[in-house]
C-alpha cells in the first residue's frame, strides 16, 4: 500500500500513545504499595483461571442478558479481530503479507481464519447496534450516555464495514485483473457479498479507492481508537485484564489489616483513606477500570433508597479528582484552570445532588471531594462488588475513609458513640453487663466451656441472640437443636465478646482489634483451634472465619444453617411436624455475598413437612437486596425516610408470604421493623431458620411457630 504512510501513522500513533500510558502510569504510582503478585501457593495460577473466567469469559456480563451479550459479543470479536489489525498493519509494507504464509489464501489456516473474521466482525456489528439501541431508543439510565459512547460506537461498527469494504473491492479487482468471473467465497461471506454489490462499478479507479478507503480506514482507526482509550471510560479495555489479574484473592469478608495500629496510633501515622496517596496502586487502577456501566448503582441499597452514596459516582470523583490534580502533583498535564475548588460532580447523569465535589489540588477525599453521607450511607453489602464484572472493590475503599474519620478525625455519625462505648466497656454493642450475656439458655441446661472444655463444639451465640428478647429465641431453638441431635457443645457465656465486626465496618479499627485479640486469646486458651464454631450470627461466623486469622486466631467455624443441614443429611434431625405455610427466605449480605452459603438455608426448609418455599422475584441470592442493618447501619439512623428496610419489605411481600424466614438475627429485626411499617406484623410471621425447623421436631404441644401477633417483641435500646 504505502510503507512511508504506515511507518508515519504506526511511529506517530503509537508514540502518542505511548505518552499517554507514561502519564497513567505515574498516576496509578501516586498509591501505596500493595501484595498482588505472589508466586506461591498456586496464587499465580489461581489468577490466571481468575482472569480465563472473568476477564476473558466475561462471566458477570449475562447478569444483564441483553447488554451482557451484545457486549461479549464485541469483546470476543475485538480479540478475533486484532490478528486482522495486524495483516492489514503488515501490508501497509507489503500488500501480500498474510503473516508469513499463516494465513494465505487457500490454506487451511487462512480460510477458516477469514470465515472466523467475518463471522465475528458480523457479530460486533450486532453487538454494537444493541448498544445504540440502548442508548439512542431505550436511553438506559444506568449508563453514562453522551456523545463518547456513541461516538466509540460509530468508530466500531465502521472499523468492520470498512473491513469489508476493503475486501469486496480487492476480490472486484482481483477477479478483473485476472480474467475471471466474480464468485462467492464461502470463506469470506462478507467480503463476498459486498463484492457482488461493488462489481458494478465500472471504474477501476474507483474500486482502488474504495479499497484504499477501507484499508486505511481500519488500519489507522484502530490505532487512533488506542490512543482515545485513556482519556474515556473505554480506557477499561486496556485495564479490565490487569485489574481482574490483580483483584484481591483474600476471601470476599475480609477487609485489609492494619499493621501495627498501636504503634500508628502512638505515632500519630495517618490511619485509613484521607488522600488521592493513600489509596493503593489497585485502587487507582479500579478508577481506571469503572465502565460506568451503572450496574453497581442499581443494586446498591443506598442508591435505590435516594441516599448520596453512589457507587459509580464515588468511583468516577475520586477518578476525576485523580485526573484534575495530574497537574498539582507534576506540573503539566489537566487541571490547572478551569475547575473550582468545591465545584459539585455535575458532568455524570443520576449522581446524587451535593453528593461529589470536584478540586484541581489534593484535597482530603472527606468532605472536599466525597461528602460524609456518601461513605456513611454503605451498608457494606457488596452488591456492587457482586455486580461490577471487572472485579473493582468498593467496601475496602469506604471503610478506609471511615478510618480515617474515626481515627484519625473523631467525626462519625453521634449514633455511634454508645455501641463503641458499649463494645469497649461490656463487650456488646447495647452497653449491656456482660454478666447477663448467658441468661437467654435459662432452664436449658446448656453447658458453658468453663465447665466442659472438652466439648467438639463451640455454639458462639453472638451478641444480638445473647441481649435482643426477640433474638434471644433463635438462640433456644439451636440450642434445643444440637441437644436433640446429640451434639456434644457448650457456649462462652460471659467470657464471650462481641466480635467486633459493628465497630471494624464503622471505621473503629483500633476497637476491633481489641476485640478480636481478647476473643482469640479467650478461643485459644479454650484449644478451640481443635473444635468447631457453630454460630447464627452471618457477621459473626464471617469476622472469625474470615478475619480472625490475622490475628492467631484460624478456627473451623459453620453457620448454623450448613451445620443444620449437615444434621438432618445424617439422620439426626428429622423434621417430622408439618409446619404449613408459604415461606420466602431473605439472603443475609455476609451469608451469601460474602460467604457463598445461598442453598443450605433452602434445603432446611425444603426438608419441613408443609413448607412451601417461594423466592423473591429476581432479587434473591446473589442479587438478594441488603435488609440495611450491615455496616453498623443497625445502630445508625437513615438519611431520609425511605428505609432500606422498608424497601427489601416491599419486595418480599410481592411473594404474599405467610412466613418470612432469615438466617441473621439483624436481618430478622430490620424486617420485623419493615412489616410493622406495612402493618403486617399481625398477618405474616418473622422466624430464623432454626425456629422453624425446632417446631417440625418438638413435640406440638410444647413448642410450634411463633403467633405473628408475638412476632414484634421489643428489641434492645438504641436498635432500629
Amino acid at each position: 500500500m504505502s510503507p512511508i504512510g504506515m511507518t508515519a501513522l504506526l511511529v506517530s500513533t503509537l508514540a502518542f500513545f505511548a505518552w499517554s500510558a507514561r502519564r497513567r502510569w505515574r498516576q496509578l504510582m501516586l498509591g501505596t504499595s500493595t501484595e498482588r503478585f505472589r508466586l506461591d501457593g498456586g496464587e499465580f495460577g489461581a489468577r490466571i483461571r481468575d482472569t480465563l473466567v472473568y476477564a476473558f469469559g466475561q462471566k458477570k456480563m449475562p447478569y444483564y442478558r441483553v447488554a451482557g451479550i451484545a457486549h461479549m459479543l464485541i469483546f470476543a470479536g475485538f480479540m478475533v479481530l486484532l490478528l486482522r489489525s495486524v495483516v492489514l498493519w503488515g501490508r501497509g509494507f507489503d500488500p501480500s503479507f498474510d503473516l508469513f504464509g499463516l494465513l494465505g489464501a487457500g490454506t487451511l489456516l487462512g480460510d477458516a481464519y477469514s470465515l472466523i473474521k467475518d463471522i465475528f466482525a458480523l457479530l460486533v456489528l450486532l453487538g454494537s447496534s444493541v448498544f445504540v439501541w440502548l442508548r439512542v431508543v431505550r436511553r438506559s439510565p444506568r449508563m453514562t450516555l453522551g456523545w463518547e459512547g456513541l461516538m466509540i460506537l460509530g468508530i466500531i461498527m465502521t472499523m468492520m464495514l470498512a473491513d469489508f469494504l476493503y475486501d469486496g473491492a480487492s476480490m472486484v479487482l482481483e477477479s478483473r485483473s485476472q480474467g475471471h468471473a466474480l464468485h462467492f467465497r464461502t470463506f469470506e461471506p462478507a467480503g463476498s457479498a459486498l463484492a457482488f454489490l461493488l462489481q458494478g462499478v465500472e471504474s477501476e479507479t474507483m474500486l482502488q479507492l474504495l479499497q484504499h478507503v477501507g484499508f486505511w480506514w481500519h488500519s489507522a482507526f484502530v490505532l487512533i481508537f488506542l490512543n482515545i482509550l485513556p482519556y474515556s471510560k473505554h480506557f477499561h479495555i486496556i485495564t479490565a485484564i490487569p485489574n481482574v489479574f490483580t483483584r484481591d484473592r483474600n476471601p470476599a469478608g475480609q477487609l485489609p489489616n492494619i499493621e501495627d495500629l498501636e504503634g500508628k496510633v502512638e505515632r500519630e501515622e495517618a490511619i485509613g483513606i484521607s488522600k488521592l496517596q493513600d489509596l493503593t496502586w489497585k485502587h487507582i487502577l479500579d478508577l481506571y477500570t469503572c465502565t460506568e456501566c451503572g450496574r453497581c448503582s442499581d443494586n446498591c441499597p443506598a442508591f435505590i433508597t435516594d441516599k448520596k452514596l453512589s457507587p459509580k459516582h464515588l468511583t468516577l470523583a475520586l477518578r476525576d479528582h485523580l485526573y484534575d490534580t495530574e497537574y498539582a502533583f507534576f506540573g503539566e498535564g489537566r487541571g490547572q484552570k478551569g475547575i473550582t475548588p468545591g465545584e459539585e460532580l455535575d458532568t455524570h447523569p443520576r449522581a446524587p445532588a451535593g453528593g461529589y465535589f470536584r478540586s484541581p489540588k489534593p484535597e482530603e477525599l472527606v468532605p472536599n471531594i466525597v461528602h460524609p453521607d456518601v461513605i456513611w450511607a454503605c451498608t457494606s453489602c457488596r452488591a456492587c462488588e457482586e455486580q461490577c464484572p471487572v472485579m473493582i472493590s468498593y467496601v475496602d475503599k469506604i471503610v478506609g475513609m471511615r478510618r480515617h474519620e474515626v481515627l484519625m478525625k473523631n467525626e462519625f455519625p453521634a449514633e455511634l458513640s454508645k455501641p463503641f462505648n458499649g463494645m469497649e466497656t461490656n463487650g456488646n454493642p447495647w452497653n449491656l453487663s456482660s454478666m447477663d450475656r448467658g441468661n437467654w439458655s435459662d432452664g436449658l441446661e446448656v453447658p458453658f466451656l468453663t465447665d466442659h472444655s472438652d466439648a467438639a463444639v463451640l455454639y458462639w451465640v453472638g451478641c444480638a441472640a445473647s441481649y435482643d428478647d426477640r433474638a434471644k429465641r433463635i438462640a433456644r431453638s439451636v440450642a434445643q437443636l444440637l441437644k436433640h441431635a446429640g451434639v456434644d457443645f457448650a457456649i462462652l457465656g460471659s467470657e464471650e465478646n462481641c466480635t467486633g465486626d459493628p465497630a471494624r465496618r464503622a471505621g473503629n479499627e483500633y476497637l476491633f482489634q481489641m476485640l478480636a485479640q481478647q476473643n482469640v486469646e479467650t478461643l485459644n486458651k479454650y484449644g478451640v483451634d481443635k473444635k468447631t464454631i457453630v454460630t447464627a450470627c452471618p457477621h459473626c461466623f464471617n469476622t472469625l472465619a474470615r478475619e480472625y486469622p490475622d490475628f492467631g486466631g484460624k478456627y473451623e467455624v459453620v453457620h448454623h444453617t450448613d451445620f443444620l443441614m449437615g444434621l438432618i443429611a445424617r439422620g439426626k434431625i428429622v423434621p417430622r411436624n408439618p409446619v404449613r405455610g408459604r415461606v420466602v427466605y431473605h439472603d443475609s449480605c455476609y451469608l451469601g455475598r460474602y460467604n457463598d452459603v445461598y442453598e443450605s438455608p433452602r434445603q432446611v426448609l425444603e426438608s419441613i413437612p408443609g413448607v412451601e418455599l417461594v423466592e423473591v422475584p429476581e432479587w434473591n441470592r446473589r442479587k438478594g437486596l441488603c435488609c440495611g442493618a450491615g455496616g453498623s447501619q443497625m445502630w445508625m439512623e437513615e438519611q431520609n425516610q425511605n428505609r432500606v428496610n422498608r424497601k427489601r419489605t416491599l419486595q418480599i411481600l410481592q411473594t404474599a408470604p405467610t412466613t418470612v424466614a432469615s438466617a441473621c438475627p439483624f436481618c430478622m429485626t430490620m424486617l420485623t421493623d419493615g412489616l410493622k411499617a406495612e402493618e403486617k406484623e399481625d398477618e405474616i410471621a418473622q422466624l430464623d431458620i432454626a425456629e422453624i425447623l425446632w417446631a417440625s421436631i418438638a413435640p406440638q404441644a410444647t413448642v410450634a411457630p411463633l403467633p405473628p401477633a408475638q412476632n414484634s417483641a421489643s428489641a434492645p435500646p438504641s436498635m432500629h
